[in-house]
């Protein structure tokens, strides 16, 4: 009894031991092909390995291939340097090098070089043959077999655009990773045929509801090759588990910025993928031409594609110059009211501003219920508001009955913004019980806070929603008059996200 038990108590501290020697990274980030690109590393190398390595990215993605003489080698094209790799042996890949010197990789080099360290995974993309299915077989069974001759399972994660080859891994390996590339696969057939994770190209992922429904079924999603800061924050917002990128340095990044740093998790967003007039299921419009409360001269339109449109991955909202009813302008305002409502919570929208005197586009919210009364007793949040007689001038602004602008006392704060109209910029405010923060591109620039005397000062404890529009004149945005030869003026809005802790 007690040898056994000396036994089992050594089984155990080996176990743990071996548990122990791995630390993988815990970020989202795959460095596509290795850290290359800053660095000018050739791609695939030891060298590009090695430096995903140093940036601590959880893999480092590579591509194989078969030589003619049945040698794997570390590619990404099937030419190297002028040479088909399956159609040439080993010996003749060797009369060229890199543009640092090294060889092209053997799968057994870059398999024993990844396995000096323990916190970045081996990310293997079996490339399909150009010259059957057969040989694509066999270079997957060769894969597997050097994986595992190497003992490099712990390391090594597997990739494919041929779902038969991931097939084949997991007939080998039932419990490899193994994740599809080519796009044309549902989450559901994948998980049927027991695939662990989906790589697809991140613009798959734009249909309703993709990642939630994979991750729904036990999917792990990746999205590739994604280099731009804006489908980085998408992704990171919609909360893939991993992003494929040249650009590593970048997105670790940008991981340090997103909202879910700080405890933010997305609890409703538009990003406009779509054609046509925005989703009805998240849009209604104001629609009428009586001044707004602020003698505006244009007519908001109901469902009007010539002032509310989607299209390249933007809302855009168009102020023209049209005759409709007693008005000679149109324009749109697009509201959530009712459709989605919330209280507390960031929001951000990334969008580039209409330019010209005259215009005042805002995004803003108001209450749904109006709990405390009419306008102002039960409050308004401007996230942004502009008027074009005063260039690149935005302003963050809040009203209540005791802070508002028809007795002056609004509480607000005007920032100046390089290029507006030609860039994008993130307007945010982040709402609590206690306050408002204020922000333009991360930057906090004001500050509401919660004096706790009443809805007279705080109306904020109900449900309120977003409303994006461009107005023409008014008492403001009119100020100065309006130059009628900047119609069409257009706010693009790239996305509108709302985040709750």
């Amino acid at each position: 009894m007690k040898r056994a038990l000396i036994s089992a108590c050594m089984v155990f501290m080996f176990s743990s031991a071996f548990a122990q020697k791995f630390n993988w990274n815990k970020n989202q980030v795959i460095a596509h092909r290795g850290a290359w690109k800053k660095n000018n590393f050739p791609q695939n190398s030891i060298a590009s390995l090695n430096e995903a390595v140093k940036l601590g990215c959880y893999g480092s993605e590579f591509d194989v291939w078969m030589t003619a003489d049945q040698v794997l080698v570390v590619n990404h094209d099937p030419e190297f340097q002028g040479l088909t790799i399956e159609k040439v042996n080993y010996a003749d890949l060797l009369t060229k090098t890199m543009s640092n010197g090294e060889k092209i990789p053997t799968l057994e080099a870059y398999l024993l070089a990844g396995k000096k360290q323990k916190t970045t995974k081996l990310i293997l993309e079996i490339k399909p043959s150009l010259i059957s299915k057969e040989r694509g077989i066999e270079v997957t069974n060769k894969c597997v077999e050097m994986v595992q001759k190497l003992k490099a399972v712990e390391w090594t994660e597997y990739i494919s655009f041929d779902y038969d080859y991931c097939k084949r891994i997991l007939a080998l390996m039932p419990k490899a990773k193994v994740a599809y590339l080519k796009g044309d696969v549902s989450a559901e057939q994948m998980k049927a045929d027991k695939l662990t994770g989906v790589d697809y190209h991140y613009s798959v992922y734009q249909k309703d509801n993709w990642i939630e429904n994979a991750q729904k079924l036990g999917l792990t999603v990746n999205a590739w090759t994604v280099n731009t800061v804006p489908e980085m924050q998408w992704l990171l917002a919609h909360q893939v588990e991993y992003i494929t990128t040249n650009e590593p340095e970048i997105l670790f990044e940008e991981i340090k910025k997103t909202p879910l740093v700080s405890g933010w998790k997305l609890k409703w967003s538009d990003e406009f993928n779509d054609t046509g007039l925005p989703l009805s299921k998240n849009w209604s419009y104001d629609v009428g031409g009586k001044g707004w409360g602020n003698n505006e001269l244009q007519y908001y339109t109901d469902a009007d594609s010539t002032n509310a449109v989607v299209k390249k991955g933007n809302l855009n909202i168009t102020a023209v110059k049209a005759d409709k009813e007693n008005n000679h302008y149109t324009s749109a305002r697009l509201v959530t009211k009712n459709k989605f409502d919330f209280k507390y919570g960031r929001v951000e929208v990334r969008a580039m501003l209409p330019k010209g005197r005259g215009l005042w586009p805002a995004i803003w919210a108001l209450p749904t219920d109006w709990k405390y009364g009419n306008w102002p007793k039960s409050g308004e949040i401007d996230i942004m508001e502009h008027v074009g007689y005063d260039p690149d001038s935005v302003h963050g602004t809040v009203h209540t009955e005791k802070f508002n602008h028809v007795i002056k006392t609004q509480v607000g704060k005007a920032l100046k913004v390089a290029n507006p109209y030609t860039e994008y910029h993130v307007y945010a405010v982040e709402w609590f019980a206690d306050r408002i923060d204020f922000f333009i591109d991360d930057e906090k620039y004001l500050t509401f806070n919660n004096t706790k005397k009443g809805s007279g000062d705080w109306p904020f404890d109900q449900n309120f929603h977003i409303i994006l529009n461009v107005a023409v004149g008014g008492g403001w945005g009119g100020k100065k008059g309006v130059d009628d030869t900047i119609f069409p003026a257009t706010m693009k809005v790239d996305y509108v996200r709302v985040f709750q802790k």
